[in-house]
């Protein structure tokens, strides 16, 4: 993990640089692809999966050495061809799981928020998933394991499989020729965004096209038909972490509604989006039917409400590259208080951005909260461990957040808030 962190270390100010390029790009083209909300509650999902995956927060179900000890025929050394090898199996694996996610209910959850975005972006790749806490994704590396690929391998090409995705998130380039036969490009993944009925679950593969074209869900992007981003029940919230349980929890209110046992037992393994009959006239629920005309999710707020989340999405990201930096210095416990205080900073001011009333009072306790975790020094031996920096810098922040806040609440206008 140590290694990990270093890498991320130096890869997420990569994206934030290529994010800022691309926004810089829209507004010389007159073409803007972004807008502000939008924007941090994409680089927030990015950060919660982040911090996620750094803790270790997943039940292996079954891992990759498991089956490579029971399944390999072969032994091979690690030479240039291995690793192409390798690649292909990721991607192939990749691909099926993804396809896994789009076609069954119970997935679908954990890759609804790569797709809750209403734009398409640089900044929406980060749209990452903190609900995949199960990992069976070695299933879909059974062809690996077979051909003998070590474990090392494999470990070494799936953060730079994941990377490798991030490039063809945005409206900005056009087809690419003969590349449209090979690689996934942003055209291609324009589609996969896509909530038009011709659109929908196309276009499945991560770095290679074939597996699309030899499968059955190719599908070109047509000058006649402009992709329309989001998903078809709009996730109606900026804040990542009740993104990454919204559908699940429509999936626990059908299974306590339906009078059906065997609906109760089967939903979850339906085709992505099915609801047992006897709730979807009692219990209807928001869905785009008109892919054209709808409104786009977009609450009021005004200068002061932006200005606010952005100043607290900043200073959130320090303490994440703090923490990275610094992370082989903290010990469990500690690291978990530590990320603990940056999701309750990223749903407090998601309230916030979706305009919550109580957003601001929960932003006021956080605030304290963050100040009395910092100075308990059982917690955070900040001296001994070369941290004073970290220390100094949370004080401020929660001090300035603490009198942001008592603002805020005496200078609300009510028409910038829900009840």
């Amino acid at each position: 993990m140590n290694t990990y962190a270093n890498l991320l270390l130096w890869v997420v100010p990569v994206f934030y640089l290529l994010i800022i390029i691309e926004i810089a790009y829209g507004h010389y083209k007159k073409n803007q692809t972004y807008n502000l909300m939008d924007t941090i509650a994409s680089l927030s999902s990015g950060t919660t999966n982040l911090l996620k995956d750094i803790l270790g927060l997943t039940l292996i179900i079954i891992s990759y050495p498991f089956l490579l000890s029971k399944l390999s025929f072969f032994e091979i050394e690690n030479n240039f061809w291995v690793y192409l090898i390798a690649f292909i199996c990721i991607d192939f694996s990749s691909y099926w799981n993804h396809r896994l996610n789009h076609k069954i209910n119970i997935f679908w959850n954990q890759h609804v928020i790569h797709h809750s975005s209403e734009e398409f972006n640089l900044a929406c790749a980060l749209r990452q998933s903190i609900s995949n806490f199960l990992g069976y994704g070695a299933l879909f590396l059974i062809p690996a394991a077979i051909a003998g690929i070590p474990h090392s391998v494999i470990i070494v090409l799936l953060p730079l499989h994941l990377f490798g995705q991030f490039w063809y998130h945005t409206r900005h380039i056009g087809k690419l020729g003969i590349l449209e036969y090979i690689f996934v490009t942003p055209s291609q993944h324009r589609v996969h965004h896509a909530i038009n009925p011709i659109y929908i679950d196309k276009n499945l593969g991560a770095i290679f096209c074939v597996w699309d074209r030899w499968f059955g869900t190719f599908q070109e992007e047509l000058d006649d038909e402009p992709p329309i981003y989001g998903v078809l029940k709009p996730v109606s919230t900026w804040n990542p972490i009740l993104i990454n349980f919204t559908h699940l929890w429509g999936l626990i209110l059908d299974f306590f509604r339906t009078k059906s046992l065997k609906e109760k037992l089967l939903l979850w393994f339906m085709p992505t989006g099915y609801r047992p009959k006897d709730v979807i006239d009692k219990y209807p629920i928001n869905k785009i039917d008109d892919v054209h005309n709808f409104n786009k999710y977009s609450p009021p707020s005004n200068y002061l409400t932006k200005s606010w989340v952005l100043f607290h999405w900043l200073c959130t990201n320090v303490l994440v590259l703090f923490f990275l930096s610094e992370f082989s210095k903290f010990d469990v416990n500690q690291s978990l208080i530590f990320c603990g205080i940056i999701f309750v900073s990223i749903f407090s001011y998601s309230a916030v951005m979706d305009g919550y009333k109580w957003a601001y009072k929960l932003d006021f306790f956080r605030n304290l909260l963050g100040l009395f975790l910092l100075l308990i020094p059982s917690q955070f031996d900040f001296y001994n461990t070369n941290l004073i920096h970290l220390l100094f810098f949370g004080l401020i922040y929660f001090s300035v957040g603490t009198l942001f806040s008592i603002i805020l609440n005496l200078n609300l206008n009510n028409k910038f808030i829900k009840a």
